[in-house]
């Protein structure tokens, strides 16, 4: 197998697979889009909400916003040993909006929301989330866990992921896979999940087809 890195941003990447099936690098390409976990809110509490956007629109904005993810420091809800269906540190971080317009109007984004951890932020703070007229106000309790984006395409980390077949070569097992994140995970750490992933998918395949050999 020849893996070549193209092109490599945090937000894009592009490999040269060589040696490789479609089957096992379109693989890749499916996982990357619906099986590499990043965070999203998930569970919302409406203190206040005196704007004119009804709590079921306000709690949809938030729930698309994209966050930044670090995987090493929090766990899927399923693989939590807190088994607490509100969730614990590990697994879920608070994220506050609490933003107020006093004598004009107020364009609330979200670098207003809070963070309980400091790292699980919007990817830009200057994505809009709602307007407030002087004396209107929102306070909001958001929860954000990992998800994937076969759940809910708010967990999806890549934005697209396209693959193709080099212009100069004849063979079938020659690829180019490229991968642009939404900004939650670097577009390389995307990469490598999704083949870790795939990877444990095989392993574990193949032990359940040795056991039946048993």
């Amino acid at each position: 197998m020849k893996i070549e890195v193209l092109e490599k941003s945090d937000e894009k990447i592009r490999v040269h697979l060589g040696g490789v099936s479609r089957a096992y690098a379109n693989a890749i390409r499916r996982i990357a889009l619906s099986e590499v976990p990043c965070m999203a809110v998930d569970d919302i509490v409406i203190l206040e909400n005196s704007s004119v956007m009804y709590d079921e629109l306000l709690a949809h904005r938030l729930g698309l916003i994209p966050l930044k993810t670090d995987l090493s420091q929090y766990v899927l809800p399923e693989n939590c040993d807190c088994n607490n269906p509100l969730g614990c540190p590990k697994c879920r971080v608070l994220l506050v909006l609490d933003a107020e317009a006093k004598d004009s109007v107020k364009e609330v984004v979200s670098g207003d929301i809070r963070s309980e951890d400091g790292t699980t932020v919007p990817i830009s703070p200057s994505i809009p989330i709602v307007k407030l007229a002087p004396s209107q106000k929102v306070k909001v309790e958001a929860y954000a866990r990992l998800g994937r984006g076969k759940e809910h395409a708010k967990w999806r980390p890549a934005a697209i992921s396209i693959l193709t077949t080099p212009t100069e070569t004849d063979t079938e097992d020659d690829y180019i896979l490229e991968i642009e994140s939404v900004g939650s995970l670097p577009a390389s750490e995307i990469f490598v999940k999704a083949v870790e992933i795939l990877n444990e998918k095989l392993e574990s395949f193949t032990e359940k087809a040795r056991s039946l050999s048993k």
